[in-house]
């Protein structure tokens, strides 16, 4: 399956799968910027990317993104189909948890891009759960 995706700066590299095993790509980031410590800046990440019907796009995290002293505000984005117009660049909100500056360069890679499928589903109300046992509440199975 092929995907179209928009740079906004060319000179940064295509998303691409670095590995025959990976299942996500890295997006970078498209600027140097400098993040407060405990504050939160929007990264642009350089891509615009048009989805296929019946997926959408998951961004993470990648798993050494905290080694520079940033998370994700919202610990993972998901991407609709409709977003993709012209200047729907993805974002990363990081958030700075060190107390200095953190300090990310050009073509930084601070996130992945999941490219999963989907149904779109409609709610129908009930008043109880039929047939169904309660478990006794979230995170009842235990602390270990």
């Amino acid at each position: 399956m092929k995907i179209q995706i928009k740079r906004f700066d060319k000179s940064l590299p295509l998303p691409l799968h670095k590995t025959p095993g990976a299942v996500a790509v890295d997006l970078c980031s498209r600027i140097d910027i400098t993040i407060q410590p405990k504050q939160i800046e929007y990264i642009p990440m350089n891509v615009a990317i048009k989805i296929p019907d019946d997926y959408f796009i998951l961004q993470a995290p990648r798993s050494s993104t905290h080694k520079l002293g940033l998370m994700a505000v919202n610990s993972i984005g998901i991407f609709d189909r409709d977003y993709c117009g012209e200047n729907d660049e993805y974002q990363f909100a990081a958030y700075n948890f060190t107390d200095k500056p953190v300090e990310v360069t050009k073509g930084t890679r601070l996130t992945q891009l999941l490219l999963i499928k989907c149904e779109t589903f409609e709610v129908e109300e009930v008043e109880t759960m039929p047939g169904l046992t309660d478990r006794g509440g979230f995170g009842t199975t235990g602390k270990k």
